[in-house]
């Protein structure tokens, strides 16, 4: 049984008593950098976020792209400091719109870490089907996650985000392998390039966040950058969608935003987590395809 030891300040913490199986978590309505402030070094094993992208959404205040950048590299540094030497930071952007020039917030923010000595390992492209229809270029449909690792030796599990084999049957035909199957049984690596929806309005998960991540995302890295029990982490934490992906595979979940009514929410879901009825897109569900039988579903 969790107890839910709301409330303290704007600090919101639920722990679990008798045994429970899922672990503790921490959601703060509190700017991060006076969130983070407080918090040791090197507790993290995964930080994973999506930073605002400098539109002038309603959860954000528009700057000029210096003051922009500026901002990000102190939220940068405290979460470098927070890093686990055997950690990894996932930093998730699209673009920035400045007069119809797109400005990739990931090129322009790879200094920030480099200057940490952080080592890209990949930069993963996230691509969904639905969103605006731009009038006088191509319309977006991806965006990157940049995966940064703090030193050689990183935390990290393939087998529990591998993807069936095109031929998972498919044997060496010559050498000493002849006969044998000629990939892993349990599937193939996913690959850089990751294809599911983003969170729109016929989505299980969709909230009044207008950019919400989607749980099936953090999953992946979660269960490929920690191991059960590690602390994972989100300074924009939105809706909690970081919290209930780490919590759902064992891991504690912290986060923090500076907009109340996305940290109601996002309790609301941990809460449903807890009670078994909160909906989140299966990891393995195949993209909608009407030209199938009820969608390929």
């Amino acid at each position: 049984m969790h107890k839910n030891l709301i409330k303290n300040s704007c600090i919101f913490e639920l722990n679990h008593t008798n045994g429970a199986d899922i672990p503790d978590s921490v959601l703060a309505c509190q700017e991060n950098i006076e969130f983070m402030r407080h918090l040791p070094d090197a507790k993290f094993k995964l930080i994973v976020t999506s930073p605002p992208y400098n539109l002038g959404k309603s959860y954000e205040n528009k700057m000029l792209l210096d003051d922009y950048l500026v901002a990000q590299e102190q939220v940068i540094n405290e979460c470098v400091r927070l890093l686990h030497p055997q950690g990894s930071i996932c930093w998730q952007v699209g673009n920035c719109v400045e007069n119809g020039e797109i400005i990739p917030l990931d090129t322009i923010l790879y200094p920030v870490f480099v200057s940490h000595k952080l080592k890209l390992r990949n930069r993963i492209i996230w691509h969904f089907g639905h969103g605006l229809h731009c009038r006088r270029r191509l319309s977006g449909r991806y965006e990157t996650i940049n995966w940064w690792t703090k030193t050689n030796n990183y935390t990290w599990h393939l087998d529990p985000i591998r993807v069936p084999s095109k031929y998972p049957n498919k044997r060496h035909f010559k050498g000493p392998n002849i006969g044998k199957l000629s990939g892993n049984p349990n599937g193939k690596n996913p690959s850089d390039v990751w294809t599911f929806p983003n969170v729109k309005s016929n989505h299980p998960e969709k909230t009044v966040h207008p950019c919400q991540f989607p749980v099936e995302l953090v999953e992946r890295l979660v269960l490929s950058m920690t191991n059960e029990g590690d602390y994972v982490f989100d300074p924009y934490m939105g809706v909690g969608s970081t919290i209930v992906a780490a919590l759902k595979h064992n891991r504690h979940g912290y986060g923090c935003d500076i907009i109340p009514q996305y940290v109601e929410i996002a309790q609301q879901r941990v809460r449903a987590l807890i009670s078994g009825t909160l909906k989140t897109r299966p990891m393995d569900k195949p993209i909608y395809d009407p030209s199938l039988p009820n969608g390929g579903h």
